[in-house]
């Protein structure tokens, strides 16, 4: 009986711990399925298994999703059979029907956009209530803030071409409409006092992958980024895990985009600036990848993850008091 007690204790504690003593959230991009049966991918449903344990074992509070919710053309409108068929047959596990938060990718794009914010009415756990947006939790313990602000980078610069010829967006569809998110977005971070501050986003800034650099967000994000002490950007839309940092500088940039597809080109290594590629991943043999956060007041860790699981890198973030 006194071992029993003691285990219980020690079970009790960790309880206690992953309840009470860290911010957990999980990060998945690119992972939406295919238009045609069964509508999700092998690496989709491996990524939706492999999320559904990490999140049992580790109690995390929300998901973030980075964009191309559904491939190829995104959604006809809110009753599109895909949300059910891409999302909610594949994210089955109890663990998963915490808040999820969404931004738009190119994909989604082609199809309706809006039908996606729409479906926020329908799902519990679907959260998309703007084409951009910002949300902020409490670290636990403490009264400090970790802030999220996701944009649509799609609406910033424009989209790609249907046939993949074009590597980059092609300018935006209304120069006012995107004027008023980089307004919106500048004063947002120049206003956040969060001890931790991510900016999400469909495009990278910087990718050594397929579609590379995003010149727009390099022009024009990655000195907001800068400015405002911002810990990190994260993205999808290459087909891998990344992460990168200039030497001179204290933003992180991750790519997050294995969730329905893997693509291990690295053809853009030469476009990114010198020594900022820290890691890639693209192992086809593990179908998918996501990655988690550990967020406490002192440390945050972003640690990427197979779709078994398992960890294959792990980064250190700063909290923004201790940028200079």
């Amino acid at each position: 009986m006194a071992i029993k007690r003691i285990l219980l204790a020690i079970f009790l504690t960790s309880v206690a711990y992953v309840r009470c003593d860290e911010l957990r959230f999980l990060v998945v991009g690119d992972w939406g399925g295919m238009p045609w049966f069964p509508y999700t991918t092998p690496y989709e449903t491996a990524v939706s298994i492999a999320m559904g344990k990490v999140a049992q074992e580790l109690g995390t509070q929300f998901t973030v999703a980075l964009g191309d919710n559904f491939y190829i053309t995104g959604v006809k409108n809110v009753d599109d059979e895909r949300f059910k068929e891409t999302f909610e047959d594949v994210f089955t596990a109890e663990s998963l029907m915490t808040p999820w938060f969404f931004c738009a990718g190119n994909h989604d794009h082609y199809g309706n956009a809006s039908a996606q914010i729409a479906y926020s009415s329908r799902s519990e756990r679907w959260n998309f209530p703007d084409f951009y947006y910002t949300k902020s939790w409490k670290i636990p313990g403490s009264d400090l803030e970790l802030q999220l602000v996701l944009i649509d980078t799609v609406l910033l610069c424009g989209n790609t071409g249907h046939d993949h010829t074009h590597t980059q967006p092609e300018g935006p569809e209304s120069i006012e409409v995107a004027e008023a998110q980089w307004d919106w977005l500048e004063s947002t971070l120049r206003s956040s006092t969060a001890h931790y501050l991510i900016v999400g986003g469909h495009f990278p800034v910087w990718s050594i992958a397929e579609h590379g650099p995003t010149q727009c967000l390099v022009d024009r994000l990655r000195p907001l980024l800068e400015k405002y002490h911002v810990t990190a950007y994260i993205s999808g839309h290459d087909h891998n895990l990344q992460h990168l940092k200039e030497a001179d500088s204290s933003v992180n940039y991750f790519v997050i985009g294995a969730g329905a597809k893997i693509d291990n080109n690295t053809s853009h290594s030469n476009k990114v600036p010198k020594d900022s590629s820290l890691f890639f991943w693209a192992d086809y043999s593990k179908a998918g990848g996501f990655a988690m956060v550990h967020m406490a007041v002192d440390s945050t860790t972003l640690e990427m993850l197979d779709s078994h699981g398992s960890s294959v890198y792990k980064a250190q973030l700063n909290p923004r008091h201790s940028v200079a």
